[in-house]
């Protein structure tokens, strides 16, 4: 009699080779097409399934946990960030939630510093001038951009990502520094070259760039808010790859507008696709659509950790990316 496989709904389009390998190992039921689910589908799947493997983009609530079937026992996210799903809920029912950890690090710096390096450097502009077929030749004065060695580099978030970023900002020049919940050991401190603050506000206050890398928790929210943009110096920059909801959009866009602050880079934001046309408008802003992650190797990377956690779940272990609401 053939064992039965675990039961896995997919939310999502992923990479082909993750979706072969789902279909080799498991009963998966993937998604059609590259759409949402929306909610009354996710409910339905988690009333059918063993394993949901949702993305960002798909909120779990109580709500909806609420009505999962007895079956679900495992939510195996596609991704890093689970303020999407509702952690200690789904610990209460008794199904595990596992994440992507560790694998988007260096795509994540590496966008970090590209917007840095946009804001500063002007490089949309002259992309503008280019496409647009109007540039009349080298000029002393034009498109005068700022050197980016020298500046003095505040990173909101020292995790993997703020460390990657810190390495990649030391190797350009810049002075790195640091807030964080934890201070970083000594000898961590002195590899990566960077000074800790412990004071939020005093280091704001001292920097020209203010690069964000922390999660979105509700400790967190809108942690870059009106007051604390307002202790930016009027030429200072802020970039942000990690969630939109750390920075108060409306204030930043007020101050950019003002120019109260010089510029910004951003990669996500606090209500989704749903972007304020006031900051799309601003020639000192740089706006990217979710592109933080967006490798070949990484996405296929995530789902390897994904076919990891549900495979280890499926031989009846702990999942190694199980997230506990005690890590959140």
């Amino acid at each position: 009699m053939p064992i039965e496989r675990l039961s896995v709904v997919v939310t999502r389009r992923l990479p082909e080779p993750v979706e072969a390998r789902l279909q080799e190992l498991f009963d998966t039921k993937l998604s059609p097409d590259d759409a949402p689910m929306s909610r009354e589908a996710i409910v339905a799947a988690m009333k059918e399934a063993d394993v949901v493997v949702p993305t960002i983009t798909d909120r779990i609530d109580a709500g909806m946990l609420g009505q999962a079937g007895d079956r679900l026992k495992l939510i195996a996210n596609y991704g890093a960030g689970v303020d999407h799903i509702d952690v200690h809920t789904a610990r209460q029912r008794g199904i595990l939630v596992s994440n992507t950890p560790g694998v988007l690090t260096d795509d994540t710096a590496d966008m970090t510093m590209a917007l840095i390096l946009a804001i500063l450097r002007r490089i949309p502009e002259g992309l503008s001038v280019m496409q647009d077929a109007v540039w009349e030749g080298w000029a002393p004065t034009a498109h005068l951009g700022g050197r980016v060695a020298g500046r003095r580099l505040g990173i909101l978030g020292m995790g993997r990502i703020g460390q990657a970023v810190a390495r990649r900002a030391s190797a350009f020049g810049m002075d790195v520094h640091y807030h964080n919940r934890h201070r970083l050991r000594h000898e961590t401190e002195e590899e990566l070259n960077a000074r800790y603050w412990e004071s939020l506000d005093q280091m704001i206050a001292r920097m020209n760039v203010i690069s964000v890398n922390c999660p979105h928790t509700p400790s967190t929210f809108h942690l870059m808010n009106a007051r604390r943009l307002k202790l930016m110096k009027p030429d200072a920059v802020l970039v942000n790859t990690s969630r939109g909801e750390v920075v108060d959009t409306n204030a930043l866009t007020r101050m950019l507008r003002a120019g109260e602050i010089a510029g910004a880079g951003l990669d996500v934001y606090e209500h989704g696709t749903d972007i304020n046309p006031r900051l799309r408008s601003l020639k000192n802003v740089v706006l990217l659509p979710h592109m933080g992650s967006a490798t070949q190797e990484g996405r296929i990377e995530m789902g390897e950790k994904v076919l990891l956690n549900i495979k280890t779940f499926d031989d009846g272990h702990r999942p190694p990316d199980q997230v506990v609401p005690s890590m959140l």
